[in-house]
């Protein structure tokens, strides 16, 4: 019997990439259905908002590549499993990254049940990263592509979404990318990628943020108690922010420029300090909570003596080690050999071995 070619959807985002693993699954005899996500509808026709344009060019795609194409709507799941996660860190003083609980909550959850629901087996997106099976088990690998790389992204994907998943540009750089989609005659083969949260757009992000926050002003304060300043809100600061503190013109001024280094939320002071290698700056233990790992359980045996982590997304991983892991509140304390720079409450610390993605969990403290 001739085996059916399998039903795959791709996430078709009207960028580059996702039009180009749709065509990579086509050539590869998927039968290949592009799907818009429209995750945001609160401001969707203000200058910011890029979904209307992003719809058309992946009409175009799908066109260009003779694929079916059908938009879903799940901007209620975002607004509840997202956004609200977003404002709520935000308001506890912390520096969330909502790109990562979308993967994990609409792209991977919301978005492949319904992939599931029409009968597709497998789901693509654009994503530099991998996925490989070895004896029912499922992994999550870096890029071949370093500077593209987002495993950092999908660190929270469990073992059932791994299975369904596809990452056709593993081991395609971006260049290659580009030159593919000219290749076939794609329209967008020059358009810009997008940064930063989706949500916000090009929009200044304190005007943004300010919509939904109430901003409560107050003192800036160096490492001796000093007042220096005023801030407009502990929400629109974040450890290690350099830009946007108005001191800089302090005449007891080192000449360094000044770096956020904490923040007393009992008594709503931001404390600053001068110089990128100040010791309050960095931090060689950190601990995590609601660790996950996408196996199911913690690295054994060899693994432990390989691990590296990073905690932030543009960084290098850097060598750690695992002190303690508490299994019932999903709490971790990792040590590194060289201190990290600026570890901020609300970010992800992502575990690797090599080129394999273990897991991760939000930063809660850094000593």
């Amino acid at each position: 019997m001739t085996k059916l070619s399998p039903h795959t959807i791709v996430g078709l985002s009207g960028g580059v990439d996702s039009s180009v693993t749709a065509y990579l699954l086509k050539q590869q005899g998927h039968t290949v259905t592009g799907m818009f996500m429209k995750n945001w509808e609160d401001d969707d026709d203000s200058e910011h908002c890029t979904t209307r344009q992003d719809w058309l060019d992946a009409v175009s795609v799908a066109d260009t590549l003779n694929i079916d194409i059908e938009a879903v709507n799940f901007a209620s799941e975002y607004k509840d499993r997202v956004f609200a996660y977003f404002l709520q860190e935000y308001a506890a003083g912390r520096t969330p990254n909502p790109d990562i609980l979308c993967n994990t909550e609409i792209k991977f959850k919301a978005f492949l049940n319904y992939a599931l629901s029409l009968g597709a087996e497998k789901m693509a997106t654009g994503h530099y990263a991998g996925v490989r099976e070895i004896n029912g088990q499922y992994e999550l690998l870096r890029a071949v592509d370093e500077t593209k790389d987002q495993s950092y992204f999908l660190h929270g994907l469990n073992q059932v979404q791994l299975s369904r998943a596809l990452f056709p540009l593993h081991a395609t750089r971006k260049t290659e990318v580009r030159r593919i989609a000219t290749d076939i005659g794609l329209h967008n083969n020059t358009k810009k990628d997008s940064t930063g949260i989706c949500f916000i757009g090009e929009r200044p992000f304190r005007d943004f943020l300010n919509r939904y926050l109430p901003s409560q002003t107050g003192f800036i304060c160096d490492e001796h108690n000093n007042c220096i300043g005023t801030h407009m809100g502990l929400a629109f600061y974040t450890l290690g922010q350099r830009k946007g503190l108005g001191i800089g013109g302090l005449k007891e001024s080192s000449g360094e420029p000044w770096f956020v280094a904490r923040k007393d939320l009992t008594n709503n002071i931001l404390y600053v300090v001068q110089g990128h290698n100040h010791s309050w700056l960095h931090s060689h233990q950190i601990t995590v909570q609601a660790m996950h790992w996408i196996s199911g359980y913690p690295p054994l045996g060899d693994t432990l003596n390989k691990l590296s982590a990073k905690t932030r997304y543009r960084q290098t991983d850097n060598t750690c080690e695992i002190m303690t892991i508490d299994s019932i509140t999903g709490t971790c304390l990792f040590r590194f050999k060289q201190a990290q720079w600026a570890a901020t409450p609300g970010q992800s610390l992502v575990l690797y071995c090599d080129d394999v993605c273990l897991g991760g969990g939000i930063i809660i403290d850094a000593q």
